[in-house]
């Protein structure tokens, strides 16, 4: 579904991609893993036609982005980190005018949007402004404008960056549905992120693919994501301490809890991606407004060496104006 070739781009000197290929097949969900900088968002913009590559081919189900862009773009429906939208529209409006640009059939175009707000969160807010918007809901928005024609293939950069650790659970469940339904390319440079909702990760440095793993190669390389290690989760919230503290000790799969001045570092024996929620859960149900939920694990720096055994390369600052950046417009999808 998605084929990639010998994907380079260059900004004057600099390589942001060197020689890139890989494939993804129909229905896989495919994480992109690298620091920042190693050409993750490049080569999204690439495969959604709005960056022409310096050299090499890519292809979206048999459509070459270059030659064959607006073939491309119908097939695909892309989240950028920085979703850009239009704040001075209601949330229900902006998505049914993007639903009219992607040429949703009228007669089950209000069907289609009702059930995208109501996946993607939005119901309380879908009569408000866009401008008006919490940045997490307006990553919600981005993603359901990047859902809406049922797009065989979804292209999603950093998709829960800056959300709320309940709203990183709902968005994860979501594109975990998408298996084996549409093909998923997902960007991030969080560890976890990748390993909780991915089946496949590639990573990259230096514009270069340096590592390949199945879900249970990173399980090996990263106890965080094999489940069977003890670690421990530290997680900050605001109410009641000791009542929050206790529905926390009572979550299957706690081995033990450590009160800290904000919060509680929660060491769990099991399968982090089944816990994690959980504990969220808990901490809701309890009264408690979380504010921050992380691992203390094999941090990605950690993973590159123990997989590639190379250090992580220094970010490439890509140009804003660079005069050879699009193939002849942007894409709303």
């Amino acid at each position: 579904m998605i084929k990639v070739n010998g994907l380079t781009r260059r900004y004057g000197s600099t390589f942001a991609l060197q020689g890139l290929s890989f494939e993804v097949a129909q229905g896989e969900v495919v994480g992109f893993l690298g620091p920042n900088g190693a050409g993750k968002s490049t080569t999204m913009k690439i495969l959604t036609c709005s960056l022409a590559p310096s050299g090499g081919s890519a292809h979206i189900a048999g459509h070459d982005v270059v030659t064959d862009a607006i073939s491309v773009r119908r097939r695909i429906g892309f989240m950028p980190e920085h979703v850009a939208l239009y704040t001075d529209q209601r949330v229900e409006s902006y998505l049914n005018f993007v639903a009219e640009i992607k040429e949703v059939p009228a007669g089950g175009k209000k069907a289609h949007l009702d059930d995208l707000i109501n996946r993607t969160g939005l119901d309380d807010v879908r009569g408000k402004l866009v401008g008006n918007l919490s940045h997490g809901y307006r990553k919600r928005v981005g993603l359901a404008q990047a859902l809406i024609g049922d797009p065989e293939v979804l292209i999603l950069d950093e998709p829960t960056s800056g959300l709320d650790p309940h709203q990183i659970v709902e968005i994860r469940q979501l594109i975990k549905s998408f298996r084996g339904k549409r093909t998923v390319l997902l960007s991030s440079h969080i560890l976890t992120e990748v390993s909780a909702v991915c089946e496949r990760v590639l990573i990259l440095n230096k514009g270069r693919l340096v590592g390949e793993q199945s879900a249970a190669g990173l399980a090996a390389a990263d106890p965080l994501a094999a489940g069977i290690a003890t670690h421990t989760v530290v997680l900050n919230w605001d109410g009641d301490r000791e009542k929050v503290a206790a529905a926390l000790s009572n979550v299957a799969g706690v081995d033990d809890l450590v009160i800290t001045p904000d919060g509680a570092e929660v060491v769990i024996a099991g399968n982090p991606v089944e816990i994690r929620p959980k504990l969220v859960e808990s901490v809701l149900a309890s009264g408690g407004l979380l504010q921050n939920l992380s691992d203390k694990g094999p941090s990605l720096e950690d993973l590159f060496l123990k997989l590639t055994g190379t250090e992580p390369a220094e970010p490439i600052n890509e140009p804003d104006d660079d005069p050879d950046a699009t193939t002849g417009g942007g894409s709303t999808s």
